[in-house]
């Protein structure tokens, strides 16, 4: 399809007069486009749309191979990779292969040192915008995601999940010395200890190691005369 319609402000063609002006919002500024459940705005409708499930809860992408759904048919493509296990994205300082471009980029910044997203509240600087904008809410106190089964509401996505296996029962990480299973990832750590013996905790007063921070905390009180 021809393109004839060409953006002034940095030559872009578009085939659409519609998409043009859509596209040229993104130089102006303008954001006519406002969430009905939050302050946010947009410069285009379909991304109002994107962010608005959010909210909602919607996820019309379902996997074809397995029952997981989605709210961005992005996220869906992206997680079809897993099935078939291809990683086109290799980084160009060392071996490591991504299945998204943005792991790759994310990836690329322990290499590289670069941190351009920058919080407007304090110091701290980040290699991605996602992880910036989470970070954000921190400051703003902003709690955009809701649990589905009860009223408690979040930052963080990573926290929202590992809250909802509570309602759900899910216990994804699994002992590979035993059969025991976990919710959340930090748990089956500590619990790999019993069986590897592993003691990263050090007495700062005598040579002592503990495979648990608690069991590290009751010791040193031996130290400090502290009673519990």
């Amino acid at each position: 399809m021809e393109k004839t319609y060409k953006c002034a402000q940095c030559n872009k063609q578009f085939s659409d007069l519609g998409v043009l002006k859509s596209h040229e919002k993104t130089h102006t500024g303008v954001k006519p486009y406002k969430c009905s459940h939050c302050d946010k705005r947009f410069s285009r409708s379909a991304h109002l749309r994107i962010h608005e499930i959010i909210h909602t809860g919607e996820k019309p992408y379902k996997c074809s191979l397995c029952d997981k759904q989605f709210n961005q048919s992005a996220h869906l493509k992206s997680h079809e990779l897993v099935h078939t296990g291809e990683k086109n994205y290799k980084c160009s300082h060392c071996d490591k292969r991504y299945r998204e471009s943005r792991d790759l980029k994310t990836h690329e910044s322990i290499h590289t040192g670069v941190k351009p997203y920058k919080c407007s509240h304090c110091d701290k600087r980040f290699s991605w915008l996602k992880h910036l904008k989470t970070h954000e809410r921190i400051h703003t106190g902003e709690k955009p995601l809701s649990c589905s089964h009860c009223s408690k509401r979040f930052s963080d996505s990573r926290d929202l999940k590992r809250h909802e296996r509570i309602h759900t029962g899910v216990k994804p990480y699994k002992c590979s010395h035993c059969d025991k299973r976990f919710s959340q990832s930090a748990h089956l750590k500590m619990h790999v200890r019993i069986h590897t013996g592993e003691k990263p905790y050090s007495c700062s007063h005598c040579s002592k190691r503990f495979g648990f921070s608690g069991d590290l905390r009751r010791h040193e009180r031996i130290h400090t005369g502290v009673k519990p």
